[in-house]
């Protein structure tokens, strides 16, 4: 009884119900069936032979509208493509925040595909709160690094009772200031030397506070290479002529002393008046992508030495930006210094929009509020370097009204 029963049981209900399953099973084949993507997966006859086959659904092309977002690939490029090339900041620990910042952007807007490493100097160790801070924002590769005394200090040549009646008397900003000036002297002659760019053929220089309001959806680095660019920048005003008064009498000197490295297709007229002087023209340095073969170059490096044994930095407060731009307009031909009009950026203070990148294009750059288009340093540089490399164009740079002012200065070393 034991063994049976239940045995029987079970057959007893498996006959009672068949019927129902049956019928069950006809109806939702019926049902089934009516559809016409059911009717192609199976057949009356796969179905008396039990040979079942599900066939593939036909090809249809792929785009990347198609696609969900997740699907869409964002693989980085291949290490080999990419050039020999750094992200480059002197900063402070103090300034881990802004720092971060601008990182943001920069790896939402451009490298978080690329993944460029990212290299931070200071004249003081960085804390470990400030390296843990730095690489939780990238996966890129992030080196730090101190500078040498020799790279930032006051030279011995500067007479120090001279020195201290300079900074008393200063009536520009930053003119009391000891770090500022050895950031100006250093980032003009030091940085490109630093060890930690040994193996470095182009830098992108990064600030604190700085923004990046367009997508950039190609390589600067490789742009830069691929079109025998030496210099780029991006924001270009005059200078406060009260911390420069004798960089231009230097510079003649320089030159005078080594006509041979003036280049063929120099951009100096951008940098004189009328009466050839100095006109305060320089591209600002805060943003540059530069080859570094022109800093490592004897001319660059023959004219830092001679401004540098002159005293400028200290008993005035020469800054790398001028000091930069008059070496590229004079030892480059107008051929390798680009302007990159279509990266939207912001330096506190001052905002530099692509044109039309308001409300097209994958920018969120308010151009009501970028001036520096149209301002006089940028549209002289477009009408020199027309006139240079094409001067029978009747193609105007420029139209409408053109402004002239000074930036207003913020600056890390304070």
């Amino acid at each position: 009884m034991f063994l049976g029963g239940p045995t029987v049981r079970y057959q007893r209900f498996f006959w009672r119900h068949l019927p129902v399953m049956l019928a069950g099973i006809l109806a939702g084949y019926i049902v089934g069936c009516n559809k016409p993507a059911v009717r192609q997966l199976f057949s009356l006859n796969a179905l008396s032979t039990n040979e079942i086959q599900f066939q593939q659904p036909p090809p249809t092309s792929l785009t990347t509208e198609s696609l969900t977002p997740a699907a869409i690939s964002l693989e980085e490029p291949e290490s080999s493509t990419r050039m020999r090339a750094a992200i480059v900041g002197l900063v402070r620990n103090s300034d881990l925040f802004g720092l971060r910042m601008a990182m943001r952007q920069i790896e939402d807007r451009f490298n978080r595909r690329y993944n460029y490493p990212y290299i931070f100097v200071n004249d003081v160790p960085f804390t470990d709160e400030f390296k843990k801070g730095i690489r939780d924002m990238t996966k890129a590769k992030v080196q730090f690094g101190t500078l040498d005394h020799e790279s930032w200090k006051v030279p011995e040549w500067i007479n120090a009772t001279r020195y201290e009646q300079v900074k008393r008397d200063a009536r520009y900003p930053h003119g009391e200031k000891d770090s500022y000036r050895k950031m100006c002297r250093f980032q003009s002659g030091y940085l490109h030397r630093h060890p930690l760019l040994r193996d470095i053929d182009y830098y992108w220089r990064i600030e604190p506070d700085v923004e990046y309001y367009c997508d950039i959806e190609y390589d600067p680095f490789a742009f830069m290479h691929n079109n025998g660019f030496k210099y780029g920048w991006n924001i270009a005003m005059t200078e406060f002529m009260d911390t420069i008064p004798t960089l231009w009498n230097t510079t003649v000197e320089f030159v005078n002393s080594h006509p041979e490295m003036l280049a063929t297709n120099s951009l100096w007229e951008w940098l004189v008046d009328a009466n050839g002087d100095y006109n305060g023209c320089h591209f600002w340095s805060n943003f540059e992508i530069v080859d570094l073969s022109f800093y490592r170059s004897s001319q660059y490096q023959a004219y830092f030495d001679y401004l540098d044994r002159s005293g400028g930095f200290f008993y005035e407060r020469w800054g790398d930006a001028p000091v930069h731009s008059i070496a590229a307009a004079l030892f480059l031909n107008a051929t390798q210094i680009h302007y990159f009009d279509d990266i939207g950026y912001f330096h506190p203070s001052v905002v530099s929009c692509p044109a039309n990148s308001r409300f097209s294009g994958k920018c969120v750059c308010d151009e009501s509020k970028s001036f520096v288009q149209n301002g006089y340093c940028i549209v002289r540089f477009k009408a020199i370097k027309q006139m240079l490399l094409n001067p029978n164009s009747t193609e105007s740079v420029h139209e409408g009204p053109i402004h002239y002012g000074q930036p207003a200065i913020k600056a890390v070393y304070e």
